[in-house]
């Protein structure tokens, strides 16, 4: 996809070197293409010994159990959104306690995806019967059986196995940050 008006104005755009790179940049105004990004999020809800499961019910990954998870919303705190997906998703309340996990994947759009370590704090899994049709705790000798996707048996064996707590979220930055979504080790 390429841009051909300006966001910011409404003129043409064309090729400039910016920074040693050729991006779409306004033959008006000083905006810049930066690129088209996504960002999405997923939540590793552990309780007693189990991780929380969701079985898509559309397309992409239609059958498979996958964490609970989605895109972040333009002005919604990111740790908002992971809460909001699981509730969604799941009927399950948890709260983030950490970022265990980070996914670069460059392509025509290029995505990042972060995995949050949950406390679970209540509900029972139940689909939303929309994006799932299936929910529930499994432990990971009963994933074995599973039509679990790539990409998650990778994030349980992360929160399973991972050799660190991850980054937590730091409440008292020592200086005042109003606004942003700061993580520490």
């Amino acid at each position: 996809m390429q841009v051909n008006y300006c966001s910011s104005c409404g003129a043409a755009m064309e090729d400039k070197n910016v920074d040693g790179t050729v991006r779409r940049a306004c033959t008006r105004c000083e905006f810049v293409h930066w690129g088209n990004y996504s960002i999405g999020v997923g939540a590793l809800v552990v309780k007693e010994g189990k991780l929380l499961l969701v079985r898509r019910a559309q397309e992409p990954g239609k059958g498979y159990w996958t964490n609970p998870g989605g895109y972040i919303e333009q002005l919604e705190p990111i740790q908002a959104t992971v809460e909001r997906e699981v509730l969604e998703e799941s009927g399950v309340r948890a709260a983030v306690k950490a970022v265990l996990a980070l996914r670069d994947q460059p392509r025509s759009i290029h995505n990042v995806y972060i995995a949050f370590g949950m406390e679970y704090e209540d509900g029972e899994p139940t689909p939303d019967g929309i994006e799932v049709d299936g929910a529930g705790f499994f432990s990971p000798e009963e994933m074995e059986t599973m039509n679990v996707a790539p990409f998650t048996r990778w994030l349980v064996d992360v929160a399973v196995n991972g050799r660190s707590e991850g980054l937590t979220q730091d409440a008292e930055p020592i200086v005042p940050l109003g606004g942003y979504g700061l993580f520490r080790a």
